[in-house]
């Protein structure tokens, strides 16, 4: 849950530094992933806050971000911190590969979203999830 709070904080800094696009992107983005369960219905661009939407959003993006960091998990188990870190990048930069231009073939309205920031953001969780994860580790 830590690599999914670091990545959405970088992510929406980045936008805030960069774009000048909140809060319009950040509800944008809360419908494409609340689309995945709730169907395309929420995806029509609003500029105001529903917290059904953000909701279900915030819970998929949770559950996704434990499931990709126990996987992560078993890939760097056995690896010193500076590898972990290494192989924790390597590995988000694969979750937005796969997110980005796997999962679009059946949820495509993500093809909006790939763009530097967001391959960011899937960069600090990979990072973020194995130092988490080395630093509980060794307690």
């Amino acid at each position: 849950m830590a690599a999914g709070i670091f990545s959405t904080i970088a992510q929406i800094l980045l936008w805030w530094v960069f774009w000048d696009a909140l809060p319009s992107i950040l509800y944008r983005d809360a419908r494409f992933a609340a689309a995945i369960v709730l169907g395309q219905g929420v995806l029509p661009p609003s500029a105001t806050l529903d917290w059904q939407v953000m909701l279900i959003a915030t819970w998929i993006h949770f559950g996704l971000s434990i499931i990709y960091a126990i996987v992560l998990s078993w890939l760097i188990h056995r690896l010193d911190i500076k590898n972990s870190l290494i192989v924790g990048g390597l590995y988000g930069l694969g979750i937005f590969t796969i997110n980005m231009y796997g999962f679009v073939i059946i949820f495509p309205w993500f093809v909006e979203t790939r763009d530097w920031i967001t391959v960011t953001a899937h960069l600090v969780f990979g990072v973020s999830a194995a130092g988490v994860y080395k630093a509980l580790s060794k307690c």
